[in-house]
C-alpha cells in the first residue's frame, strides 16, 4: 500500500494529477484503501454465510450446492424451515419479506430443536448463527405430517 502510494505521489509531483494537490492524492489513496478493506470484510462475512447455508441444507437433505446459487436458495430455505417452497417468492415482496424472514427463522430454528435464542440469533446475526447451526451439533427434524 504504501509503494501505491509512494507512486502516486510521485506521479502528482510530475503532473500533478491534473490539478489534484497532494493532500487530494492522499485522500483519494486513503478512500480507495478504505474501501478495499471494506470489501474484503463484506465477502469474508458472505463466505461465511454460504458455508453455513450449505452445511444447513445438507443436515435438511437438501443439495448444499444450492445454497450458493443466488435466488434460487430463497426458495429452499422455506423448505429447510418446514413451510412451502412458495413462501420463497413471499421473500420477493418488499416489507411482507420482513415478516416471512422472521416467520422462516422461527421454523428453522424449531427444525433444529432450538428457541428463541437461535431465532434472535439468525435476525441480528446470520452469517454466525447459520454456521452454529450448520456446523454444529444440532440435527434437522422434518416437519411433522399434516392431518
Amino acid at each position: 500500500m504504501q509503494t501505491m502510494l509512494h507512486a502516486m505521489l510521485m506521479q502528482a509531483d510530475s503532473n500533478n494529477l491534473q490539478g489534484m494537490s497532494n493532500g487530494e492524492v492522499v485522500a483519494s489513496a486513503a478512500a480507495l484503501g478504505g474501501a478495499l478493506i471494506f470489501l474484503l470484510i463484506y465477502l469474508i462475512i458472505v463466505l461465511i454465510m454460504l458455508i453455513g447455508l450449505w452445511k444447513m441444507f445438507s443436515k435438511a437433505g437438501i443439495p448444499g450446492i444450492l445454497a450458493l446459487i443466488p435466488l434460487v436458495h430463497l426458495f429452499f430455505i422455506p423448505q429447510v424451515a418446514g413451510k412451502p417452497n412458495w413462501w420463497g417468492i413471499l421473500l420477493l415482496v418488499p416489507v411482507v419479506n420482513i415478516v416471512i424472514s422472521i416467520l422462516i427463522c422461527i421454523g428453522v430454528a424449531e427444525r433444529f430443536g432450538r428457541g428463541v435464542g437461535t431465532v434472535l440469533g439468525l435476525i441480528f446475526l446470520a452469517p454466525i448463527f447459520t454456521c452454529i447451526l450448520g456446523l454444529g451439533s444440532a440435527k434437522w427434524t422434518p416437519p411433522p405430517a399434516a392431518a
